[in-house]
């Protein structure tokens, strides 16, 4: 990455904003040989991926998971150069009988008997589901948005389920693994969503590179030209306006998130999801012995606010230094507003069998804006073009997810280069 004293005053062109979106397609841009400058606002790039670093510990604003299944990651990012470090492929779920854990067996084989037993004990509860991830079960997923949008009727994953029929125990497990996945504990997503990333935990096991989640837009950033702390103003015809003066662009790519790119375009916002996420530091022996494994409440009534947590460091080592355990906790952020850190704590160490006297927080991370929210009916591919020199991306425009961002960046880059090769 490198940048000099300010934005050139004329480019071909300008990209607003370095998270994933803005990355991958600055990369086209710059591959195509075009004359590309990003220009973002924070001082690091990454948009809502950022790193931390506490007392030697590595702390991710909202909990994050690289899956290295996706298509757009295998396809556009070096990972071997991440050092990725996985987590268990499955879930550890609070039932009214007790903690049921459940996970795909060919990446955990330690959960193959309990999941086989749960099933078993519960198969009235296993064939509506089987029949609702039916589409997944095919052994390439390539097309799948496409079979989806043409097959599927548009409806949340909450109808979706219930026109199943699908009750119980395992249903609610589903909902509560998904909860803290997109972000949403009213089942309020489209399930085409909901099914797409279901595929992506299917194909392979998210997981936390050895540097903290923003290694990833480090990596895509490498010899992109960045200018960071430099927000833009306005946007003007031919171009956009910073604190520093005018930039000319043939074309401009709004790569921010939602709300700042409704700012920019002067359009109504959608709506977007948010997480609080807390951090904990602990003995290494005062914590049961977990791998990592994701812990959630599925009962009828929860006993506290937590959608997830999990001992990050025995699946990731690299988070914390040695002798400290790293426990993180993610609580939904919606219309009931924030919880008080020691009802998150309780609810954490119960949910992970354990007892959180010890457990030194180390940071409270608020994302009002960590995800759109993809309600039906959602649009798994919307334009990137919004008139001649002007186009937006960002997982807004595809689906929320690491995916959707690279996709939507690749799909805005080519949509810039067919509109600047028609126009010579």
């Amino acid at each position: 990455m490198s940048a000099g004293p300010g934005p050139a005053a004329e480019v071909d062109v300008a990209v607003v904003g370095a998270g994933l979106a803005g990355l991958r397609c600055a990369r086209v841009l710059a591959d195509a040989g075009l004359h590309v400058e990003v220009l973002e606002a924070a001082d690091r790039v990454g948009g809502r991926m950022r790193t931390d670093e506490v007392d030697g510990h590595l702390l991710d604003r909202g909990f994050q998971l690289l899956n290295p299944a996706y298509p757009a990651v295998r396809r556009w990012v070096d990972v071997p150069a991440l050092g990725l470090q996985p987590f268990p492929a499955g879930v550890a779920a609070a039932t009214e009988r007790g903690t049921v854990r459940l996970g795909d067996p060919r990446r955990a084989p330690g959960l193959l008997a309990p999941s086989a037993l749960t099933g078993a004990r519960r198969l009235r509860e296993v064939v509506p589901l089987l029949r609702w991830v039916a589409p997944l079960l095919r052994p390439r997923a390539q097309g799948l948005a496409e079979r989806l949008r043409a097959t599927r009727p548009t409806r949340s994953l909450r109808a979706a389920l219930d026109d199943l029929g699908a009750r119980g125990d395992l249903r609610r497990v589903l909902e509560a693994f998904l909860s803290g996945v997109v972000l949403d504990r009213e089942g309020a997503t489209d399930e085409r969503v909901a099914l797409l990333l279901v595929r992506s935990f299917l194909d392979g096991s998210p997981s936390l590179p050895a540097g903290g989640m923003q290694a990833l837009p480090a990596q895509l950033a490498q010899d992109l030209t960045v200018h960071l702390d430099t927000p833009v103003e306005v946007l003007e015809p031919g171009g956009l306006r910073t604190a520093a003066g005018s930039v000319r662009a043939r074309a401009v790519v709004v790569a921010t998130d939602q709300l700042a790119s409704a700012t920019l375009l002067d359009r109504a916002p959608g709506t977007d999801r948010g997480v609080v996420t807390h951090w904990w530091s602990a003995e290494v022996g005062s914590l049961p012995a977990t791998g990592g494994l994701l812990h959630v409440d599925a009962r009828p009534r929860p006993t506290g606010p937590v959608a997830n947590t999990a001992v990050v460091s025995q699946a990731a080592p690299s988070y914390s230094p040695d002798g400290r355990a790293l426990v993180q906790a993610s609580v939904v952020l919606d219309h009931r507003g924030v919880v008080p850190e020691a009802t998150v704590r309780r609810h954490a160490a119960e949910l992970l069998g354990t007892s959180a006297a010890g457990w030194q927080e180390l940071a409270r991370h608020e994302v009002p804006h960590a995800l759109p929210s993809a309600t039906p009916p959602h649009d798994l591919r919307r334009p990137t073009r919004v008139r001649p020199g002007l186009h937006v991306c960002g997982d807004h425009r595809d689906t929320p997810s690491i995916q959707g961002a690279l996709v939507s960046g690749d799909r805005a880059a080519r949509a810039v280069l067919a509109e600047l090769r028609a126009a010579r």
